[in-house]
């Protein structure tokens, strides 16, 4: 098994070495589309050397936001540093998994790569002094298997950390966490969440490219696992009616180079650092132009509502859960800040690069975040959130679309080709959704009108 620790000294050499001495039949070379969504090549064992030293050529007319026909050529390389060996209960062949950067024919890095824009942004912050960390908590769901796509039974009606008999996914959470173990992720917590049938896995954190390809490799185990018990496993946000939906909460910290947290600072009141207040300040400033990205679907907004304990509304605070960005307890090494509107539905490489853009900018620009709201805010009164200045989220994909088509800071961020891109395919959706003629409008107004 390869450790956490380990891949960071994986080269070309022992990775072939490895290969052969596990008897690896398959490699998964693997990247993602600009939605988020898992692509792969996969090539026998005997063909890796190739890989490692040429890469693998392949077209790219059909991966969502990445070229036309005209241009569709592209060139797959698979970082050493990522290679895994899955384990048998994920796949039944043995077989070797690696990440792959993407790159013109002429050998320059693919723009609309999406690992390549968090890497510049990441550089960006090291040039600055820092390295950024993040620490998603991941949220699904676990359904029957029924053969009926418009309907979903979840798999049990257990509640929050319960402990019983009716908690009917403990022994999939266990599979799901040996399995992520045997890829070197290490699991610290497992339970049940609020909702009908809905999970949550944590693991450690690490610097965000790292995390980025840990969550990916999350999704996909967690649905291989699911399947194997007869279950489908949904990280859509909002799957359920009146009950609680799925996120993604994501802490995230900033280690100077030498491994010091730079968000603690014990002789402030709140033991907070000056680059921890403008770090927050930049994210409440820039959250709205983020929300495209963040929440990238029509059905990220329908968990986005009060009284489902997700946020709404923009403001930070210490402890209240109902703010967006909320500081954990722990100071010292542990100071973080988890920002609470993003979900699993996002593509964790943008969302991450976003995130960590905003903050830069308040600490470029020396931003302070308003004072603290402890209060439970979905209580406050419309005057009172507005004595307190508190706004608003976007409320759908349309109104958060209309806001970063006019952010240059996301645009900047994302490059001009996955930024139009994005927006090109994300219309799309939300004018396929607006025309809809749902059940619910027939039911209220056919009747009436």
């Amino acid at each position: 098994m390869v450790g956490v620790n380990t891949l960071k000294l994986l080269n070309k050499e022992s990775v072939l070495a490895m290969a052969q001495e596990s008897n690896v039949l398959f490699v998964r070379l693997q990247f993602v589309d600009i939605l988020g969504t898992p692509k792969n090549i996969i090539i026998p064992a005997s063909g890796l050397q190739s890989a490692l030293d040429d890469g693998i050529p392949f077209d790219a007319s059909s991966i969502a936001g990445y070229a036309t026909i005209e241009e569709s050529d592209k060139i797959a390389r698979p970082d050493p540093a990522s290679f895994v060996i899955l384990p048998e209960s994920v796949e039944q062949r043995k077989t070797a998994k690696l990440n792959c950067d993407i790159f013109e024919p002429n050998g320059k890095r693919f723009e609309g790569d999406v690992k390549y824009v968090l890497e510049k942004i990441m550089q960006k912050a090291v040039r600055f002094g820092y390295i950024y960390n993040t620490g998603p908590e991941c949220e699904f769901f676990l359904f029957k298997k029924n053969g009926d796509t418009s309907s979903v039974i979840p798999n049990d009606t257990a509640g929050y950390f319960d402990l019983s008999h009716r908690d009917l996914a403990e022994g999939v959470r266990a599979d799901i966490s040996l399995a992520l173990e045997a890829v070197g992720i290490r699991p610290y917590t497992a339970h049940h969440e609020c909702a009908d049938g809905q999970q949550e896995i944590n693991f450690q954190y690490a610097d965000a490219i790292t995390t980025a390809d840990r969550v990916i490799t999350l999704k996909y185990i967690t649905k291989v696992i699911a399947t194997k018990h007869n279950l489908h496993a949904s990280f859509m946000p909002k799957p359920l009616y009146s009950q609680c939906g799925s996120g993604m909460h994501t802490h995230q910290s900033l280690f100077t180079l030498d491994g010091i947290n730079a968000f603690y600072d014990p002789n402030n009141p709140n033991e907070l650092s000056s680059i921890a207040y403008h770090f927050i300040a930049g994210l409440l400033k820039y959250i709205k132009e983020l929300s495209g990205v963040l929440n990238q679907t029509v059905n990220s907004y329908k968990r986005l509502v009060p009284g489902y304990e997700a946020p709404t509304y923009i403001s930070w605070a210490n402890q209240n859960r109902s703010a967006l960005i909320r500081i954990p307890s722990k100071r010292g090494i542990s100071t973080r800040c988890e920002l609470r509107n993003l979900d699993v539905s996002c593509n964790p490489y943008l969302a991450f690069s976003v995130m960590l853009a905003a903050g830069l900018r308040g600490i470029e620009d020396n931003l302070e975040p308003p004072a603290p709201v402890e209060k439970n805010i979905y209580s406050l009164t419309e005057d009172e959130r507005r004595k307190y200045g508190i706004e608003e989220l976007p409320d759908s994909l349309g109104h958060a679309l209309m806001i970063m088509s006019k952010s240059e800071m996301v645009k900047e961020t994302l490059g001009e080709h996955i930024f139009e891109n994005l927006l090109h395919v994300k219309r799309k959706e939300w004018d396929a959704y607006r025309l809809q003629v749902t059940k619910w409008e027939l039911e209220n107004y056919l009747p009436i009108l």
